[in-house]
């Protein structure tokens, strides 16, 4: 009798090496949905504007922050004097060192006399006090302080030169190649200058990659000294503007008005750069301009997400029948508004997959087209690793199976 159970066992295992399918989910191949934006040149910079709008400012841009795409522009590339926007710089790299674990939050930062000798907008640091890494960003986001601005740099770098130095090294990563930093804080140097462009390539990479600054972005007003300074903030737009998330203003005599606004609505988040505007409220007024704009003609849809379910695929001679396969990343996109059900998605699938399966594994893709023509496509891949089925790992599946149903 026992023999014969074990007869029974080995030409299961064998039927079950042969073939193995389920039925595959069905797919439409053809329906109207949204787009993704995951093949989209996110750095690719466009010129059309498709209105003209009245602006003050000497130069301007606006960007769509997820895509990077350009929706309007205004002398986009003119080199101009920064003022403190150039803060966004000194911002992204105190956040890549928190974020990397070089620095924490709670570590306290000295006050050298360099950094107290500061002039312009400043806390009045004085050399007998520390503080936190949080307490100095606060300063810097919030009253836009240069004194807290260059005690960072020194406790980061050992030295204003050697940061402002690893300053230049991020622009010429991120593709800024109409700045050149000459000093950390912004106040005026010959030689001292970027662009609007360059101006919305860092704010992005800072919103984008350290979403944590909001949080010290969107503060209104606040306090430091257990209460005894008084913060507000130079970013009139954070307390008037729907959706305001930051970022950070500037003005000189000099380089008269600058600001770096970013918002968000409905998923649909923009950043709009205004540099040299006649006075500040013509800053914020253009920075107003550019963003309702933005808001009122594009919408930022989301059709699905990272890591969501496309379908259920069989899997040939696998140790399991069958694997989830799931999109790469979000699938979503900027399109003007009106237009969001003009977009076609095709989804190609094949029929089963061959073992071995490594998680992440591309199996296929999807393709968004308006009009017919391409304009995104996203991976979908496996969602789990499924080893090749052998003789010995379903001998083994099988022997202990049915060893517990004999048991």
């Amino acid at each position: 009798m026992r023999c014969k159970k074990y007869f029974f066992i080995i030409l299961l295992t064998f039927f079950c090496i042969s073939s193995i399918t389920i039925p595959c989910l069905g797919i439409n191949n053809s329906i109207y949905v949204w787009s993704s934006q995951v093949t989209q040149d996110d750095t690719k910079e466009t010129s059309a504007n498709t209105v003209e709008l009245t602006l003050q400012c000497e130069s301007a841009i606006l960007i769509e922050q997820n895509t990077g795409k350009v929706l309007y522009e205004k002398n986009p590339h003119e080199q101009l004097r920064p003022a403190s926007v150039t803060k966004i710089m000194s911002i992204l790299l105190i956040m890549e060192a928190i974020d990397s674990g070089k620095i924490q939050y709670t570590d306290t930062v000295p006050c050298s006399e360099n950094a107290a000798s500061m002039g312009g907008s400043q806390i009045w640091l004085d050399t007998r006090e520390t503080l936190t890494v949080d307490e100095m960003l606060k300063a810097i986001c919030v009253n836009s302080a240069n004194d807290c601005t260059v005690a960072m740099a020194e406790f980061l770098e050992g030295s204003t030169q050697q940061f402002v130095q690893k300053m230049n090294e991020k622009a010429q990563s991120l593709g800024m190649k109409d700045t050149v930093f000459k000093n950390c804080h912004g106040l005026d140097e010959d030689g001292h200058v970027t662009s609007s462009y360059d101006i919305s390539l860092m704010s992005r990479e800072l919103l984008m990659k350290h979403p944590d600054i909001t949080k010290y972005t969107t503060i209104w007003t606040d306090t430091l000294r257990e209460g005894k300074s008084s913060l507000t903030n130079t970013n009139k737009l954070i307390r008037n503007y729907k959706g305001a998330t930051g970022l950070k203003t500037g003005s000189t005599s000099l380089a008269l008005y600058n600001l770096s606004a970013s918002a968000t609505r409905d998923n649909l988040s923009l950043i709009a750069v205004i540099m040299k505007a006649p006075t500040t409220k013509d800053r914020f007024n253009d920075a107003e301009t550019l963003l309702n704009y933005g808001f009122g003609q594009y919408s930022y849809v989301q059709f699905a997400k990272k890591q969501e379910e496309v379908s259920i695929l069989p899997v040939k001679k696998g140790t399991k029948g069958s694997v989830s396969v799931v999109y790469e990343q979000d699938a979503s996109l900027l399109v003007q508004k009106g237009q969001e059900k003009n977009i076609e998605q095709e989804i190609s699938l094949p029929e089963e997959i061959q073992a071995p399966i490594e998680a992440g594994q591309t199996v296929g893709e999807v393709i968004y087209k308006q009009g017919g023509k391409e304009i995104a496509r996203a991976n979908i891949i496996a969602d789990e690793t499924i080893k090749k089925l052998t003789f010995m790992n379903m001998l083994e599946k099988v022997y202990f199976t049915w060893f517990r149903v004999l048991r």
